[in-house]
């Protein structure tokens, strides 16, 4: 027959057979002769068994109190173990750090992030997934998301880390044959290569100041990866837009060049997105790291 117990009382039992007296065990639990007692006399009740004989002065364990003292130690230290174990992870990154991202941020930005962060913390694990779609963080059980753009309304948590520019860029070579745009307008003479995932891959609103010119490409290409379109870009197919971290390293060899640099488009944000409400260490030292990191490129 199920027996419904409050558990609490073990503990009262077990420091009562410690204690070894009814008015040591009050001291050490901070409360009152009676209380303690009452917590046996209720404990014996729920479980229908006698755990104590006591008389004017001394008490004693029945056998069945003897067998229940050993279950509730061993109960008890169980319980500890699981607290400290939470303890820990709340305060040392331990584990297994699983995380997903887009291919491009992934392979421009992430992977070469977590190589360094990894030696900073050699007993972590680490599992980087590398996905377009956006994935079911708590389905798939990740820790966190990496995203990059504007974020969908969502019951997650997001911490912005920074953000990231959208240039318009072309290949020397292209520019060679085609010529160089001077103003938005511009672009729509030239052959244009599309992000195809984008609700509006030939729309594109430029600012300067507080002029707003919206102009719209004349397509030649579509792609639905950044990594695609660089590579197209750089086989001089045609102009398009491309997010400031992929290209970097391009702008500064001179394989791609950035066109209407007096212009801007609009910015997207760097999102760590993540499910709970209380992170462990592993994430929090993570994002932390993350942040530092984006901030010096």
């Amino acid at each position: 027959m199920k027996r419904d117990v409050n558990l609490n009382r073990l503990a009262v039992f077990v420091a009562l057979v410690r204690a070894g007296s009814f008015t040591a065990a009050a001291a050490q639990l901070g409360m009152t002769k009676a209380m303690v007692s009452q917590h046996l006399l209720q404990l014996e009740r729920e479980l229908g068994v006698t755990l104590l004989v006591r008389s004017t002065r001394r008490m004693a364990m029945t056998e069945a109190g003897v067998a229940f003292h050993a279950d509730c130690v061993q109960l008890l230290e169980q319980a500890q173990t699981a607290i400290e174990r939470i303890g820990h992870q709340r305060s040392k990154p331990t584990g297994t750090l699983r995380l997903t991202t887009s291919t491009d941020y992934g392979t421009a930005v992430i992977a070469p992030a977590l190589a360094a962060f990894q030696r900073l913390h050699p007993s972590l694990q680490v599992d980087l997934v590398i996905d377009d779609q956006i994935n079911d963080l708590i389905a798939e059980r990740f820790d966190l998301a990496i995203r990059i753009g504007w974020l969908r309304d969502s019951s997650l948590r997001a911490m912005r880390l920074g953000s990231c520019r959208q240039l318009v860029m072309a290949a020397p070579a292209y520019l060679a044959e085609h010529g160089a745009p001077r103003r938005p307008e511009d672009l729509v003479t030239h052959g244009w290569i599309a992000m195809s995932p984008l609700p509006t891959p030939l729309r594109w609103t430029f600012t300067r100041g507080s002029q707003r010119r919206v102009v719209r490409m004349r397509q030649v290409m579509q792609a639905n990866n950044a990594a695609a379109i660089r590579a197209l870009v750089l086989a001089g197919a045609g102009v398009s837009v491309l997010p400031d971290y992929l290209v970097r390293d391009d702008i500064q060899t001179g394989r791609l060049q950035v066109l209407l640099a007096q212009y801007r488009l609009p910015e997207g944000g760097i999102y760590a997105v993540y499910p709970d409400p209380q992170p462990p260490a592993k994430v929090r030292v993570f994002i932390d790291f993350l942040r530092d990191h984006i901030g010096a490129l």
